[in-house]
């Protein structure tokens, strides 16, 4: 993440009241490698991880710690409808996420840099079929490229923008004799455009909106007796509105959404039905003081396909270093 500048819009002699915030919070990333329908499923995506302000950024550094616990009591099949039987999951993350952003311009905006460094611990019974636990890092994510605006206007009321491109690299741990896996043996793209928006001096709405592209797993589970596995595309979002209750806390709604748009693969074979989706939606609090930041949020799932359903609440703390 980048270290960034919040703009709090109270408004001095017409000037803009600055405070530093983080640029773009946690990159991490939901939950499970395992699909209900086809024992193929879209990697760890960041839904609902980064929320409140999020296209804010300036020069500087970011650095920003995040942990969360996903539960589900059931899981959904192609059509939404719930799985028979006791299906359960339990998901425990943490991310480690460093970001820059340089004063050197690129197409009008400062450019930057960023990695991610998720872990998990994942443990799943299900009646149907997958019963295993795994814990240990994910697989690497960063991005060579970003690019920050922050001096636009949008009816004369400030407009934050970003877009990046995150690479993901199969450094994660990984298990062809194991169901379930921290990491998922493949490369993936997941580029984003991000904004916040300021509508008045205590309002604000942010956005980030993400399109993902997987390679292949040339080493699936072996249960499988697959060549090669190639999880399909998938748009998805996150969406959030806060208000400034006090001089350090803000509190709003924050949701995310997940759409799979073109079928998972088995031996480059499209398998029918597995397109996965979710939507959550839930309250959350942010919380400030000079150069510190700390987000707590919580989701509840509601039309779920080919994913289990529950419960996520995560807490993000970072910190920033202003560039001189």
């Amino acid at each position: 993440m980048l270290s960034s500048e919040r703009c709090q819009v109270e408004t001095r002699s017409g000037h803009l009241k600055r405070r530093w915030m983080p640029l773009f919070g946690a990159a991490i990333y939901s939950v499970l490698p395992f699909c209900a329908n086809a024992q193929v499923s879209l990697p760890q995506v960041n839904l609902g991880l980064t929320n409140f302000e999020d296209g804010i950024a300036f020069p500087g550094l970011l650095i920003e710690e995040t942990g969360g616990n996903y539960r589900a009591g059931e899981f959904k099949d192609a059509s939404g409808h719930a799985i028979p039987g006791s299906n359960t999951a339990n998901v425990i993350s943490s991310l480690t996420h460093i970001a820059w952003v340089s004063k050197w311009r690129v197409l009008g905006g400062y450019y930057g840099a960023e990695v991610v460094l998720p872990a998990a611990y994942v443990d799943i019974n299900t009646s149907f079929g997958p019963n295993a636990r795994a814990i240990g890092v994910s697989d690497l994510i960063f991005s060579p490229a970003v690019i920050e605006w922050n001096d636009k206007k949008l009816f004369g009321r400030p407009l934050f923008q970003r877009a990046l491109l995150d690479i993901a690299v199969p450094t994660g741990q990984y298990d062809d004799t194991s169901q379930v896996n921290i990491g998922s043996n493949l490369v993936n793209l997941n580029p984003y455009y991000a904004f916040t928006y300021i509508p008045t001096k205590k309002i604000e709405v942010s956005g980030r909106l993400h399109y993902l592209w997987n390679g292949k797993n040339d080493r699936p589970f072996v249960g499988l007796n697959a060549k090669n596995i190639q999880p399909g595309q998938a748009f998805h979002q996150n969406l959030a509105s806060s208000y400034q209750v006090t001089g350090t806390l803000r509190a709003g709604v924050a949701g995310y959404l997940l759409e799979q748009i073109t079928d998972h693969r088995i031996n480059d074979t499209p398998i029918p039905g597995s397109r996965e989706r979710t939507f959550a939606v839930g309250p959350g609090i942010e919380f400030h003081k000079q150069r510190w930041f700390a987000y707590l949020n919580t989701y509840f799932e509601a039309g779920v396909r080919n994913r289990p359903q529950g419960f996520l609440w995560e807490l993000r703390v970072s910190t920033v270093i202003p560039a001189k």
